[in-house]
């Protein structure tokens, strides 16, 4: 089997992938990380194989095959076209564009390049997902009409420890990130399940100040965005970007013409699969609960691997794309497509529910349209202030106090 040279960009999220690229026939010939103990420890790991590197313009030099971009959520694009023009593979973290202009980059450089572009996003490969995938694909079930999906992850901002590991600064993106835009999660599944595409979207807040933490830190006062869209077939989405409410984990529902078939909240990875009476394919009950099973081939590798297994097959998808030629199912066009959602998601909520067009960056009637849209509710590089808000309240202020809780646990000057 072909060794696939791969280069990691970023390490806070990229080292947790070190195994499961080994795991799949993958090299680790290079990583790139500014924290000087990230990278040692990193280096320390993989071998004398492996190069390091503290800047990406040496870095992106190296002999490989491909590269996988895990540094910040909102600064991916600038390193993935880098990449493109070098004809690289890549693999990129979530969200794959935070502007709508970055999705047009995006868009033109896979088309020119010679690498695949992949967005790395797991939750489609837990083994509940990859369930409802194998029955609806089965056509038991018949076409989707509805379908939701809840990513909830509620943080404990009084965990001084973990708040000031992942918020370790004022202006870093968790701070700022508007509850619409991290959408993978709950859209990538939904999507992957039934082939649907969203063509239409509008969004409400649910507003409600964190008024029972210390230490908050964050302008962001919603603790949900409830998004709706309309899709290419007619059906229709709920979803949530990253939800804090009610207790933490991630669910989805699909319904169909003949019945419906979900997992079951906080039971683990069971599946409920349940038909109309009068339309019980043959071999299935009315209700069927269960327990699904990974492929024997996968198991063993897949238990190991971080979220729900969900890290090893991206990593799978990815590589079996190089050998192979054939194109991901989470390209260029599914990422964007996804980011436009999360977008413009939030300026529906912004603008009290109205609705926006998805656009299609493959037509370039589309791109000329979001060309030059870098809106973003994240401090720019250079550290200039943020185009719209993060919150839905526009005129939220955040508690003083609990700054200064914030401030003091992180060590950083108001």
């Amino acid at each position: 089997m072909q060794k696939i040279r791969i280069g990691v960009f970023g390490l806070g999220r990229g080292s947790t992938y070190f195994d499961n690229i080994t795991n799949n026939d993958g090299e680790i010939v290079a990583i790139c990380e500014r924290d000087d103990k990230k990278l040692t420890e990193a280096l320390d790991y993989l071998g004398d194989i492996t190069t390091g590197y503290k800047d990406f313009d040496e870095f992106i030099e190296h002999e490989m095959d491909a590269v996988f971009i895990a540094n910040c959520f909102h600064e991916h694009v600038p390193f993935v076209l880098r990449a493109l023009e070098k004809d690289l593979h890549v693999l990129s973290e979530c969200t794959s564009n935070a502007t709508m202009g970055e999705g047009v980059q995006l868009v033109r450089a896979a088309k020119k390049s010679k690498g695949i572009y992949m967005l790395a996003e797991n939750y489609p490969y837990m083994l509940f997902n990859q369930e409802m995938k194998k029955v609806y694909d089965g056509g038991t079930l018949g076409k989707v009409l509805f379908a939701e999906g809840e990513y909830n992850h509620p943080f404990n901002f009084d965990n001084t420890e973990d708040h000031a590991m992942l918020r370790p600064y004022f202006k870093h993106w968790r701070n700022r990130l508007p509850r619409s835009y991290y959408i993978t999660h709950s859209l990538a599944p939904l999507m992957n399940i039934t082939g649907a595409f969203p063509k239409r979207v509008t969004a409400m807040p649910c507003f409600s100040p964190f008024d029972e933490y210390n230490t908050l830190g964050s302008p962001v006062a919603d603790r949900a965005a409830i998004i709706t869209t309309l899709n290419d077939d007619n059906s229709v989405f709920r979803v949530t970007g990253c939800a804090a409410f009610g207790a933490h984990g991630n669910s989805y529902r699909i319904c169909c013409q003949n019945g419906q078939i979900e997992n079951l909240r906080g039971m683990g990875e069971k599946v409920m699969l349940r038909y109309n009476s009068w339309q019980i394919p043959e071999g299935r009950e009315e209700i069927n609960c269960y327990d699904p099973e990974w492929e024997a081939v996968d198991k063993e590798l897949a238990e190991k691997a971080g979220h729900g297994g969900g890290d090893f097959f991206v990593i799978k998808e990815f590589f079996d794309c190089i050998r192979s030629g054939r194109k991901p199912v989470f390209d260029e066009h599914f990422a964007t497509t996804m980011a436009s959602v999360a977008i413009l998601a939030h300026r529906s909520i912004l603008e009290k529910g109205m609705p926006y067009d998805i656009p299609d960056f493959r037509n370039e009637e589309d791109c000329k349209k979001w060309e030059n849209d870098f809106t973003s509710p994240f401090f720019k590089k250079d550290g200039s202030e943020p185009d719209i808000p993060c919150c839905s309240k526009t005129d939220y202020v955040l508690d003083e106090g609990k700054l200064n809780n914030y401030l003091q646990i992180t060590g950083e000057k108001e």
